[in-house]
């Protein structure tokens, strides 16, 4: 019965018959991509990444989803074709990811740096958290609450609007009041805000 997971020159039908049995949930059948491919995709990806590590990583990764995935598969080419096409996809998410990652931090790094170079009258972070913390209390007390309800407490726009007694219309248009003028007293702020979030975030 385990013959097919030993023996090598399989073509194309044999893998259609092994990645079967494979979403039928038999792991060996698994193990067997593993063993044939693992090597050939790490190699394959740190000729891009350079990191052998991280193209490990990766791998591993498209294997659990392999696996994960199993039932819902259609598999247009071999599997071999598939495992490949996915690593390419892969590691062209992390070098998206990672660019990306990387333009934030310079921004945040560049950022903060002028703000803390700065002599003019930015506000730290607990001087913009009063700013916003008057702003939302300067919207009406109605106004104020649906907003509060919404952000602070997580509820949605129906459960605001059982709590109130209200419609769930006038919580969609008390919201929408809330949020210009909020966006109208804090729009002096607005970059630096953003900033500090980033900061808070990235900045560890």
């Amino acid at each position: 019965m385990g013959l097919y997971f030993t023996e090598t020159g399989h073509n194309f039908s044999d893998e259609l018959f092994i990645f079967e049995r494979m979403a039928e949930g038999d792991q060996r059948a698994l193990r067997y991509f593993f063993d044939k491919y693992y090597d050939s995709l790490c190699n394959y990806v740190n000729l891009y990444i350079r990191n052998r590590s991280v193209s490990e990583d990766l791998v591993q990764d498209i294997f659990i989803y392999f696996w994960e995935k199993r039932g819902n598969l259609k598999l247009e080419t071999s599997v071999k074709s598939y495992l490949f096409r996915a690593s390419r996809n892969k590691y062209l998410n992390y070098f998206r990811d990672e660019k990306c990652h990387h333009t934030i931090e310079m921004e945040v790094s560049s950022k903060s740096e002028i703000y803390a170079n700065s002599n003019d009258n930015t506000l730290d972070l607990k001087q913009l958290e009063e700013v916003i913390n008057t702003s939302i209390n300067n919207l009406a007390p109605r106004c104020r609450e649906v907003y509060l309800l919404h952000k602070n407490d997580d509820l949605s726009y129906k459960e605001i609007a059982f709590k109130m007694n209200l419609s769930v219309k006038t919580v969609e248009n008390q919201m929408t009041i809330a949020l210009k003028k909020l966006r109208e007293q804090l729009a002096p702020y607005y970059e630096q805000i953003f900033v500090l979030i980033l900061i808070a975030v990235f900045v560890k």
